[in-house]
């Protein structure tokens, strides 16, 4: 059985890096088209276009993580079908159980893998992708991010952001002055701001504190003009989209809109998707193993890798209509981000019950 392990093993794995070389450089392909319809901009020329795509990679590895395993593994399937290794092997005595045994000891590195891919690989290097593009593209604004919020400096400025909503208004704005010499002149705290276009921005239940060598006035306003450099497509790239961020981080800022009475669905449903994400990736497994069941009559090889491929992108694509359904209707979190590999493992068991069958 060892022996049978470590052959599997080798089939699969050697057949899985296949299949992510030739998704990988698909996806990167379509990400430098895209790119290149912003280069150009500012700075931002080919080589950033290039290092901004190279950088986005880790992001599509992890998000391709069960397909590639699905399609990888049904390929390795197949071809040892193809070749009557696997009837060598059943008429040997190993039964269903035991491949299926064998297959999650070949999955479990596999699942470890993606979730440290997705936890800390992918999200640094997709945040360091943004601000390289964001800087190429506007290079007089800096930014980064703490617990408090989004700050970004704007000019002579000092910008805290504590959040950015679905329409692009932001939440909590505080602007800190300077002037030429550093010295803070002024604090404006607005509790909302609606962008009005060619660098305007409308500030909502404003209180202005003003200072000077001797005395601080305070102003209080229920609108103010704030005209900046700052516009809403650079303040939400500091805030990475939720399927991009970390299971902390995720965690950390559901509680901080929880905190603020805000809506934190969109958010905990990437959260559990985070945490469930990697053992999709067993399930896929176990969905190849009754394509193993190889009859020229129903394809051949060819067929079952066409539907492998169809799965295995049903599964990333409806899945993200799940995330987005539920994120729109409130649906439970839990529901929403397992919904795909409940389905899928439901898929798996039923097909394995009908290859034995036969």
């Amino acid at each position: 059985m060892k022996l049978l392990t470590r052959y599997l093993a080798r089939e699969i794995y050697s057949s899985i890096l296949l299949v992510f070389a030739a998704l990988i450089m698909l996806f990167a392909l379509l990400d430098l088209v895209r790119e290149l319809n912003d280069m150009g901009q500012g700075n931002y020329s080919l080589g950033y276009v290039l290092l901004f795509v190279t950088l986005t990679i880790p992001g599509h590895i992890y998000e391709l993580f069960p397909v590639a395993v699905l399609i990888g593994t049904i390929f390795a399937m197949v071809q040892m079908a193809a070749n009557s290794e696997l009837t060598v092997y059943r008429s040997s005595g190993v039964s269903i159980k035991m491949m299926v045994k064998a297959l999650a000891k070949i999955g479990v590195p596999l699942m470890l893998l993606c979730f440290l891919c997705g936890e800390f690989v992918a999200p640094p290097s997709e945040r360091l992708a943004q601000q390289i593009k964001l800087r190429a593209q506007n290079m007089q604004v800096s930014m980064k991010e703490f617990r408090s919020g989004v700050w970004v400096k704007d000019e002579r400025s000092f910008v805290n952001v504590k959040g950015v909503l679905p329409d692009t208004s932001l939440m909590g704005v505080s602007i800190y002055e300077f002037d030429d010499g550093y010295h803070l002149r002024s604090i404006i705290s607005a509790e909302h701001a609606i962008f009005m276009g060619e660098g305007v921005w409308e500030l909502q239940r404003v209180k202005q504190t003003r200072f000077s060598e001797k005395v601080a006035s305070v102003d209080i306003r229920a609108r103010a003009e704030w005209r900046s450099a700052l516009n809403p497509d650079i303040l939400s790239v500091l805030l990475i989209v939720p399927e991009q961020m970390s299971v902390w981080h995720l965690y950390q800022y559901t509680e901080h809109l929880r905190d603020n009475h805000q809506k934190t669905v969109r958010y905990e449903i990437a959260m559990w998707n985070k945490l469930v994400y990697p053992f999709a990736v067993l399930v896929m497994m176990l969905l190849a193993l009754p394509f193993s069941a190889y009859q020229r009559r129903e394809g051949g090889i060819s067929g079952k890798i066409f539907m492998g491929i169809v799965l295995g992108l049903s599964f990333h694509f409806i899945g993200r209509l799940f995330a987005n359904m539920g994120a729109l209707n409130d649906w439970s979190p839990v529901l929403s981000a397992t919904a795909m590999s409940w389905m899928f493992l439901g898929l798996a068991m039923w097909m394995l019950w009908r290859t034995e069958r036969r």
